[in-house]
């Protein structure tokens, strides 16, 4: 009797595994995080241009659609007006100027509109359908909130730039960008689990180990240091390398109130700070590419590898450039950042990879 009701239980079960897709969920969340990597990209852009503060009101549903006609863009131009950075940088600017940053900051948040519909969208769908593994819905439902929060923390930013700054605050960037990158990274851990998962039905969650946390850690101050150089364009005060101005700690540095005020908020120190820390950050993704090789994963040596190794030479081109408005020197910080999101991914894959059991 009882072989005969799990006889009649195994049609429904089978029905329930033919269901859970783990492989989709991942290649659906990948797609996800590549779109995340966009919005790292143009997020770069704006800044660069200097186009962050061109919408001055956040409008998530009606602020989808750009100005349609000339006098919704004497409107927006108008408000733009009235912002400090426009009296005090950008007085006498054309529309035609106008429209230019205008753009780049409409695309920011179109992409991020895009990035929570390709999220929740395919997830709803994914759910009703019951392909979700079990365990996995608790994870990916904090994804769609953190990107909730990416959008006021965005919001957020801006707002400090449009009171009596002329830009936005260095933290509040900080906080904007490593959220994304955070997110970046989840994204793909959770995807390669799930790839697990399809390769193998008994396969656990990995863990983050404590070197790879390590690494991790390391890795934080120097984007921290590098979102702090980005908000505060502390970028530009030295074109030299590897001295700053000809000195190894370069003059200017506001000491008065101390050297935690001044890691954080002076540029010249800033700079320097994440100038040196590169080589820490260097050392400690030797190291882990190292692990991960013996672990039997080359490719993701070579990957970790690569991206450092593309990214310190993109940080000295980014320093000689100067950091100014020619098409050269922005194309060359726009890759730096590009690349540092791609290095964020390779560690995640390479911690993920000395996680697995």
């Amino acid at each position: 009797m009882n072989e005969r009701a799990a006889a009649d239980r195994k049609p429904d079960s089978d029905a329930k595994n033919l269901r859970i897709r783990p492989n989709t969920i991942a290649y659906w969340l990948l797609c996800v995080a590549f779109l995340v990597f966009c919005m790292v990209i143009v997020g770069g852009i704006t800044r660069l241009t200097e186009s962050g503060l061109s919408i001055t009101e956040w409008k998530p549903i009606t602020g989808t659609l750009p100005p349609l006609n000339h006098g919704d863009w004497l409107s927006e131009f108008e408000k733009y007006r009235a912002t400090s950075e426009y009296q005090q940088i950008n007085a006498g600017m054309s529309m035609a100027q106008f429209q230019f940053i205008y753009f780049w900051e409409w695309a920011h948040r179109f992409l991020a509109r895009l990035v929570g519909a390709a999220f929740a969208l395919p997830f709803l769908w994914f759910l009703i359908r019951g392909a979700i593994p079990g365990g996995y819905i608790i994870r990916l439902i904090p994804l769609f909130l953190l990107g909730g929060l990416q959008g006021v923390i965005g919001w957020w930013m801006v707002v400090s730039g449009l009171s009596e700054r002329t830009d936005v605050s260095h933290f509040r960037l900080a906080v904007h960008l490593l959220l994304a990158l955070f997110i970046l990274a989840a994204l793909i851990w959770t995807a390669l689990d799930l790839k697990a998962l399809a390769r193998d039905p008994q396969a656990k969650p990995a863990r983050l180990n404590g070197f790879s946390l390590a690494v991790i850690v390391i890795l934080f101050i120097q984007l921290l240091f590098g979102a702090y150089v980005a908000g505060m364009n502390a970028g530009q005060v030295a074109n030299t390398w590897p001295l700053m101005n000809d000195r190894l700690l370069p003059d200017g540095i506001a000491w008065e109130r101390g050297w935690f005020y001044a890691a954080m908020n002076d540029p010249f120190l800033v700079h320097f700070i994440h100038r040196w820390w590169a080589w820490v950050t260097v050392i400690a993704l030797i190291l882990l590419a190292r692990r991960v090789k013996k672990s039997g994963a080359r490719t993701i040596s070579i990957a970790i590898h690569t991206a450092f190794g593309i990214q310190i030479l993109l940080g000295i081109a980014t320093v000689l450039s100067g950091v100014n408005i020619s098409n050269t020197a922005i194309t060359i910080a726009i890759l730096h950042q590009a690349v540092g999101a791609l290095l964020v991914a390779s560690v995640a894959w390479g911690a993920h990879r000395l996680g697995q059991r």
